[in-house]
Order: structure tokens, then C-alpha cells, then sequence
């Protein structure tokens, strides 16, 4: 384990931002396994077994080219705006990132997504959704942003972030994938 933590440490960025972005599109994978696909007819085995290779490998596109490195770059800098642990610091940097970043990594999801799968209006997801999601995260984010803050070395918060960002991100994906008459 010494020597898993000595690498990371000696490589943060490309660790962070591997990390992340496995961490980001296993969410999917997970979505899609457990919580299924757009087919309510279908059994939980039948969901389970049919995982769409290419909507994960866009959730993972998008984890990689924004998410992972607009986080790894996003925590550095709130470290450096706000440094330390303290109760202070910490409510500082979690307000800061819920009023700047939560609105720009749910926009990216969504947006990033719509854009990859060629879609007539990259901004219909976003709009349809985007209220539900920030709602949603602001209450989690808050939460796990504060922990992260408060108790993981600044070298490793991107990679926790992707940890946490698992369990919202498969929310986002389950969120996606309903009809948007369901929302309403």
C-alpha cells in the first residue's frame, strides 16, 4: 500500500485523473446494471446483461476530457484561494464550489453527452434536467465536498471526488435515461 500511495503522490495529476474517469464511467456501468435501460418491459436479468458499451464509453469521454481534469485543476485552486482545514476554510470552499462548479459539471454532463450522441438540441437534457440535478447535488455535494475538504490531503481529493461522484453520477445517468414526463 506504501508504494500505491508513493506512486500517487509522485504522479497525482495522471492518478487523479485516471482515477476519476474509471470511477466516472463505472457509474454508468452500474446504472445501466442495476437500474436498467429505457426498457420498463424488460426483466432486472435481461437489463443486467445488455450494457451499452458506447453510452459508457461517452460517459467516460466526457469524465475524461472535462470532469477529471476540471476537478484535479478546480480543488487546486480552491486550495489555493482558501487554504486548510479549518471550519472556515472548509464552508468557504464548499460554498464557492457549489455556486461555480456544481453548475458547470452538471451543464458539462448533460451538454457533453447531448453533444457526443449528435443530438438535434445539445441543450434539451440540460434544460429538462438540470434544476432536478443541481437540487439534488447541492444537498449531497455539500455534504461530501465538506468531508473531502476537512480530511483527505489535497494530493488525493480529485480521485475521493471520483469516488463520491460515483454514486451521484449514477444518479445523473439513471436521471438521463428517464422520459422527461416523468420529471414534471
Amino acid at each position: 500500500m506504501n508504494r500505491a500511495w508513493a506512486a500517487f503522490k509522485a504522479h497525482p495529476y495522471i492518478s487523479n485523473v485516471l482515477g476519476y474517469t474509471t470511477l466516472f464511467a463505472s457509474a454508468d456501468i452500474i446504472q445501466q446494471s442495476v437500474l436498467g435501460g429505457k426498457h420498463e418491459a424488460e426483466t432486472t436479468a435481461q437489463k443486467s446483461t445488455k450494457i451499452n458499451w458506447s453510452q459508457t464509453a461517452r460517459v467516460a469521454t466526457v469524465g475524461f476530457c472535462f470532469h477529471a481534469n476540471f476537478n484535479y485543476h478546480w480543488l487546486r485552486g480552491l486550495e489555493r484561494m482558501l487554504p486548510g482545514g479549518g471550519v472556515k476554510a472548509v464552508m468557504g470552499k464548499v460554498v464557492v464550489d457549489q455556486l461555480i462548479a456544481a453548475p458547470l459539471t452538471i451543464s458539462a454532463f448533460y451538454i457533453g453527452l447531448s453533444l457526443l450522441e449528435k443530438k438535434d438540441d445539445p441543450l434539451e437534457d440540460w434544460r429538462q434536467k438540470f434544476w432536478t440535478s443541481y437540487k439534488a447535488g447541492v444537498v449531497f455535494w455539500s455534504t461530501m465536498q465538506a468531508v473531502n475538504f476537512a480530511l483527505v490531503p489535497p494530493v488525493a481529493r480529485t480521485t475521493f471526488l471520483g469516488g463520491i461522484a460515483l454514486a451521484f453520477t449514477i444518479f445523473l445517468c439513471h436521471l438521463r435515461q428517464q422520459p422527461d414526463h416523468k420529471l414534471k
